[in-house]
């Protein structure tokens, strides 16, 4: 899969998709530190190992580099950023029974803006599975030869 770079001055507003979230009784939050063994369980159980590592990261910067999507005090659906590298977006994943309905963009969104908040101009979306989407919401573009990238030599266990 390959990289994508996202313009980060030309990102649409976030407020929209918060909006309609909420009106569907999903909240989209950055993480909080006292959750931390509760979203790493969570992503392990629907996800991957390797993500857990990523998100473990992700709550060890302050703040915490990880946004959350809830319904009913449950966790739906998560984003993090400068895990794997600095500027680099991922992992991200929403629970199955919940996609579609914008969980995803709004978790992409909220990363994103909040790495333009502390100062990034660019973002590396790392192997990006689906590219079409990332390219529809941010205008992300593919970066040629990019795969496996930074991943490359990636220990994955025996």
């Amino acid at each position: 899969m390959p990289d994508m770079l996202v313009k980060l001055y030309t990102l649409p507003p976030l407020e929209p998709e918060i909006a309609a979230l909420t009106a569907q009784g999903i909240t989209i939050r950055r993480g909080i530190a006292p959750e931390k063994h509760v979203v790493l369980a969570w992503v392990g159980k629907h996800f991957s190992p390797f993500w857990v590592s990523e998100c473990d990261v992700a709550f060890s910067r302050q703040p915490p580099a990880i946004w959350l999507a809830t319904q009913a005090d449950k966790l739906v659906g998560f984003g993090c950023y400068d895990t794997t590298a600095l500027g680099f977006f991922g992992p991200t994943g929403v629970d199955e029974s919940m996609r579609g309905r914008g969980a995803g963009k709004a978790l992409l969104l909220a990363c994103l803006h909040a790495m333009r908040d502390i100062g990034y101009v660019y973002a590396v979306i790392g192997g990006a599975g689906p590219t079409e989407f990332y390219t529809k919401v941010t205008g992300a573009m593919v970066i040629e030869d990019s795969s496996p990238g930074i991943y490359t030599g990636m220990l994955r266990g025996e």
